[in-house]
């Protein structure tokens, strides 16, 4: 038999803490400083290429400080811990 399930784990789910809006990191990704990761974007419905600048640990949570080289603009993505 086979299932299917909308609950599979697909990314680390987060917020882009100046827009607000909900952003996921796939699965797959090694999110690490200096390493290039995909982000899915769901407020301009994008996947997009950002360099890892640094990971730290913020209560309940974990900010990740990226890079988007395409747009040239920092990001803090805070991430579900």
């Amino acid at each position: 038999m086979f299932f299917a399930s909308s609950n599979i784990c697909l990314g680390w789910d987060g917020v882009d803490n100046e827009t607000g809006a909900s952003v996921e990191i796939g699965k797959g990704n090694l999110v690490r400083s200096g390493q290039t990761i995909e982000i899915y974007d769901h407020g301009s419905g994008e996947y997009r290429d950002v360099d890892v600048q640094s990971i730290q640990r913020s209560g309940g949570s974990v900010e990740v400080e990226v890079y988007d080289s395409e747009s040239g603009e920092y990001r803090t993505l805070e991430m579900d811990d």
